[in-house]
């Protein structure tokens, strides 16, 4: 490790996993960052939908705040000015003015990481504009994106932002390994309803569920619409805490991955739920997008899945030994590039070469070539 960073990172959830996979993924990144030594204030704004479900209200690998207004900023002041880097995430409560008032305080580098790049994009393409302005990306002096390839480039050269870098998301191995539990599933998805991964759902899970009454199916995430008619096999959690993740992957013979619209359209945009699968040592089944071969080769290390008939197939005709390999070689890949310790380098690293670049009052260039690399893995 280099030097040791203060960092203010203002997000949608640190406190509360409940409807959200921005919490795991802040975790994940703080606990990378607390490992390697840093430190880390995250600011949290208090609303009572994440008040109610609040998993992890004290974490110990940083500094936890909540503020109620936009006002209450005041009191963070000195931390903000002597940060190394205020770091401002997407979906952000009043995001707009947020940004305005954190830029007002004049931190030493100013930073956006957008968990939901496709998502922005397609939102400021709309002229919404409710926790980004697109006025406002050039203020960051780094935009960090969940999502790579080409969309860095865009970044740079439609939107104007300064330096865009990928900052995939990430898994604690210390959080997610095989449990060696007995199987219970043979097929599990854990993720929030979004209605446009719902059709995919349907396809990939619900359609085998109906075919295969044999088997068992599993669906874990709140907010999913009460008509929905899910399949007797099919069982319901209304939510898991990400404390009982590694127990929910382990216990499945293989888990769905789903990518929302937006993010198979911008591709090289992998979640969350990949990479804690895949430390799990749970088979991936997923559906198609570009770059993910990248990431996890085809029948290497993931099962692509376009139809039912594909899902049906793999469920009732790959045998053991093939499906163990496949799970080795994606938990091989993940722990190799893809931990939160080798995240929070990454960011260290954007942030310490943006300070010695602002310190010889240089300004980094801007690329104009897309970025496709994480943690030393082609992405």
């Amino acid at each position: 490790m280099s030097r040791r960073l203060n960092i203010v990172v203002i997000g949608l959830s640190l406190s509360s996993s409940w409807g959200n996979g921005h919490a795991t993924t802040y975790r994940s990144l703080l606990r990378g960052l607390h490992a390697n030594g840093h430190d880390v204030l995250f600011l949290e704004r208090d609303v009572p939908w994440y008040a109610d479900n609040r998993d992890l209200a004290a974490p110990d690998f940083c500094h936890l705040e909540y503020y109620r207004s936009l006002d209450e900023f005041g009191a963070f002041l000195p931390e903000i000015r002597k940060a190394d880097a205020v770091i401002i995430g997407s979906f952000v409560p009043e995001g707009v003015a947020v940004i305005d008032r954190v830029r007002a305080m004049n931190p030493p580098l100013l930073c956006f990481y957008d968990i939901d790049t496709p998502v922005t994009i397609a939102r400021l393409e709309a002229g919404e504009e409710d926790y980004l302005a697109r006025h406002q990306v050039p203020y960051f002096d780094l935009y960090l994106s969940f999502t790579g390839g080409r969309v860095l480039e865009l970044l740079e050269s439609r939107y104007g932002a300064r330096r865009a870098e990928p900052l995939f998301c990430s898994v604690d191995p210390d959080f997610y390994f095989p449990t060696g539990e007995d199987t219970r599933w043979d097929l599990g998805y854990l993720g929030t309803y979004s209605p446009d991964r719902q059709p995919a759902l349907e396809r990939l899970l619900m359609e085998p569920a109906l075919r295969l009454p044999e088997k068992r199916f599993a669906v874990a995430g709140p907010q999913y619409p009460a008509d929905i008619d899910w399949p007797e096999n099919v069982e319901r959690i209304e939510h898991l805490p990400p404390s009982a993740h590694a127990s929910f992957y382990s216990r499945s013979r293989f888990t769905l991955n789903i990518t929302r619209a937006d993010m198979v359209a911008a591709g090289f945009s992998p979640s969350v739920r990949i990479f804690e699968a895949a430390a799990c040592a749970t088979p991936i089944i997923s559906d198609r997008w570009p770059g993910l071969g990248a990431l996890l080769p085809e029948g290497e290390a993931v099962i692509i899945a376009d139809t039912p008939e594909d899902v049906v197939q793999t469920l009732t005709q790959l045998p053991d030994d093939v499906r163990r390999r496949v799970a080795r070689s994606a938990r091989e890949r993940v722990l190799a590039g893809h931990t939160a310790v080798a995240r929070a380098n990454e960011l260290a690293r954007h942030i310490e070469t943006l300070s010695e670049a602002r310190m010889r009052s240089e300004r980094p260039p801007m690329r104009h070539a897309p970025a496709v690399r994480s943690g030393g893995q082609p992405l």
